[in-house]
């Protein structure tokens, strides 16, 4: 049991994640729990939806609006802060953090710090690490979007056996921690996705890649493709390019999953924006009509940091991201991706579910509220275009989906990530 004392040390961190500026207030009044946001009043609402949410509401969402919910992190995650956050610092140029261990690295934030975008962006990504992750038995429809009320035209369905990610450093829960000195080549952690079950012409296909704690050291990335008998290495430009159909990209998941490092930042200021950061429904329970593409579920008013990202990398796709982070939890509702003639083309929004466990009857679960994700979708406004991922997929009834800190109990093991592994589970 943790001491009263070490509780009171605990809280006076977490409330010194607030940001320290005033935000500035919206002109329009914030809509109110039970509010049904919709094509008929959007524009009343406008001051808290991104263009990407205008475009969906456009094209029949329904926004059902619940009350703002306070979310914390998790207590390990919070003693790792207060232990090693005073001692970490920002390299001048941006790019790498010094002496960083493990927690959030910048507890607080001022908007008048020229480096305060680097180190939002730094805190996101130090706040979605895991000790290991397994995503099992999720699916993904990609299609046109449908108009007039006529659903999602499905042209592909995907089903992915496991993504599972294990960081080597930032370890909080499970031994060895802070670090597993068993990294002899520098990972900060490893990430794989195989196999794909469906469709059948990609059956077998998988990719592997690392992601290292040197910031010039690009990502190794690796794509076996079964049918021509192949490994494919993938350049870091091409973790923005959609493959095999869908609309997503490599570098879209969770909202930004590049390496700080290879964008410039800008910070464009704090903002009250909808996000999903209180599902109820797990499974995910799609929208109706012609908004299947979308979840179903609350929205709520949530303050982030909007931040602006240009790639360093040639040949990106992007001419930018706009991100948009979570101040309770650095998680990011939703980020709008333009194109080079700075057009907006597409949108990423997560769909969060903060609990003990995935689901009621759940095999594992934790003593805290932990990150789960019932849903991903990838707009392309472009083309009318999206994919949207079932995390776990509704046609397994009893998955959980999701196993999270469990060490080498579920096959999260360093063996897992090797491409000889994805090699002979394609066969």
């Amino acid at each position: 049991m943790v001491r009263i004392s070490r509780l009171v040390a605990l809280c006076v961190v977490a409330f010194a994640m607030v940001v320290t500026a005033i935000p500035a207030h919206a002109e329009q009044e914030a809509p109110t729990p039970g509010t049904v946001i919709d094509r008929t009043n959007q524009h009343t609402f406008s001051d808290f939806l991104t263009p990407g949410l205008n475009w969906i509401i456009d094209r029949g969402v329904k926004m059902v609006v619940r009350e703002y919910g306070k979310l914390d992190q998790a207590p390990p995650f919070l003693q790792a802060t207060e232990k090693y956050s005073a001692q970490v610092k920002l390299s001048e140029d941006g790019t790498h953090l010094i002496d960083h261990v493990a927690g959030l690295p910048f507890p607080t934030v001022d908007d008048n710090d020229p480096q305060i975008a680097e180190k939002i962006i730094f805190n996101f990504n130090a706040s979605i690490a895991v000790d290991d992750l397994d995503l099992r038995n999720f699916d993904c429809d990609t299609g046109a979007v449908g108009k007039g009320g006529d659903p999602l035209h499905v042209e592909r369905h995907f089903l992915i056996d496991h993504i599972r990610r294990l960081y080597w450093m930032e370890r909080t829960e499970v031994d060895p921690k802070p670090v597993n000195p068993e990294n002899d080549d520098d990972v900060r952690y490893k990430e794989a996705l195989y196999p794909i079950i469906e469709p059948f012409d990609l059956k077998g296909t998988g990719f592997t890649s690392n992601r290292y704690n040197d910031h010039t050291r690009q990502d190794d990335s690796w794509l076996y493709l079964p049918q021509l008998r192949r490994v494919r290495r993938l350049s870091s430009a091409q973790r923005s390019d959609a493959l095999f159909g869908q609309d997503t990209d490599q570098d879209s998941y969770a909202g930004y999953a590049g390496n700080p490092a290879w964008m410039s930042w800008k910070y464009l200021g704090v903002k009250t924006m909808m996000g999903s950061m209180h599902s109820e429904n797990l499974p995910v329970k799609w929208g109706e009509g012609s908004a299947n593409f979308m979840h179903a579920d609350k929205w709520e008013p949530r303050q982030v940091w909007v931040l602006e990202g240009v790639s360093k990398l040639p040949q990106y796709a992007y001419s930018k991201r706009v991100i948009n982070v979570d101040h309770d939890v650095y998680r990011i509702p939703s980020t709008d991706m333009y194109d080079n003639a700075g057009e907006l083309w597409k949108m990423w929004v997560n769909n969060y579910k903060f609990a003990k466990s995935a689901i009621p009857d759940a095999t594992y679960s934790h003593e805290w509220d932990v990150s789960f994700n019932p849903s991903i979708s990838m707009v392309d406004f472009q083309l009318e275009h999206a994919t949207h991922c079932s995390l776990p997929s509704d046609t397994f009834p009893g998955e959980q989906g999701w196993y999270i800190n469990l060490g080498d109990e579920e096959g999260t093991t360093a063996d897992y990530f090797a491409l000889s592994a994805i090699i002979a589970a394609g066969r």
